[in-house]
């Protein structure tokens, strides 16, 4: 029987870059913004295409790790695997926010045991003139910080809490310094991981507004100077990702990239995790319009970019040649 033969699914697979771990770090975290804006039934949804993604990435993780040594340490090398921590941290925020607390601390410890070793790997390749994927560095850190102080904002835990503090500032000095490494030009003409440079300062006032909530007159963590210092600096950080978010979106107006690629998950990421990092921010610095219609409308806007990538990757799974080299 003639016609064009279907590709396999294993040959697309085979293919998939350690920056693959994005699309659970964009699925979730729009899962999260859908979820803090009322669209329960939704976000739910969305938790679980994260979590099917989770479970598959982190099969294949395993399997490579026991039957492909050298390629899983050639992955590991590379700042894109960071996704890994990335992506269980938000995976494990969503639980948490659903009232899983035993399942999201599993996901924080995995994910604070693979973050050491997978960032003294990927620090060994930092150097000048970097692409995007240099601010996963941050964003793993970070995103260790929003899960630990949604978790000890949950568990009254102090101890979690302070530990979560120490993230937060680590991820922010590791975006300082990731920020010397960046190569600007990408932001005219990088594939999409790009916009990693707003990702890691959004998620940064994320964790910094988690941190401030996490605070209770039952469990008292900060005193009123360190309070003020980290409602300033989420402030600041804020307003730095929401620049960062405009200067982004005009370069893609002016000079877009429509076609497909990977890493376009690593800009679905950093859209949904500044619609979500203005909903807590709003209760956390007392600004009212942070919670209004702004960051709905980012959050949709999310959704959209959400949509038009996963459309891009099933296109792109049908056209990987199979085995046979044909298509």
């Amino acid at each position: 029987m003639s016609g064009t033969p279907t590709p396999s699914p294993r040959a697309w697979w085979a293919r998939r870059p350690p920056a693959a771990g994005a699309a659970v770090m964009a699925t979730g975290i729009v899962s999260i913004g859908l979820r803090l804006t009322g669209y329960e039934v939704l976000s739910r949804i969305l938790l679980v295409v994260a979590g099917v993604l989770w479970i598959a990435l982190a099969a294949d993780f395993a399997a490579r790790l026991l039957r492909d040594r050298p390629g899983w340490l050639r992955d590991a090398g590379t700042p894109a695997a960071l996704t890994a921590v990335a992506a269980t941290g938000v995976l494990g925020t969503r639980l948490s926010l659903l009232g899983w607390q035993h399942l999201a601390e599993a996901l924080l410890a995995l994910a604070a045991l693979l973050w050491p070793v997978l960032i003294v790997q990927a620090a060994a390749q930092w150097r000048a003139d970097m692409p995007g994927s240099v601010f996963l560095g941050c964003v793993a850190t970070e995103g260790l910080a929003v899960l630990g102080a949604t978790l000890a904002a949950a568990e009254g835990s102090a101890w979690l809490a302070h530990a979560a503090m120490v993230m937060f500032w680590l991820g922010l000095v590791l975006y300082a310094f990731a920020l010397t490494r960046f190569d600007y030009r990408q932001v005219w003409r990088g594939p999409g991981d790009h916009w990693m440079a707003g990702g890691g300062l959004a998620i940064s006032a994320l964790a910094g507004s988690q941190l401030v909530l996490a605070d209770s007159p039952s469990l008292y963590l900060w005193n009123s100077d360190g309070q003020g210092v980290l409602r300033d600096t989420t402030t600041a950080v804020l307003t730095l990702a929401l620049a960062w978010y405009a200067v982004l979106l005009v370069a893609e107006l002016v000079r877009p990239r429509p076609r497909y690629d990977v890493r376009r998950w690593a800009t679905v990421f950093p859209m949904g995790m500044t619609a979500a990092a203005m909903l807590p921010a709003g209760s956390a610095l007392d600004v009212s319009w942070l919670r209004g219609w702004p960051s709905e409308v980012l959050v949709w806007v999310s959704v959209a970019a959400w949509l038009a990538v996963g459309a891009g990757a099933v296109l792109s799974a049908r056209r990987t040649p199979s085995p046979d080299g044909t298509r």
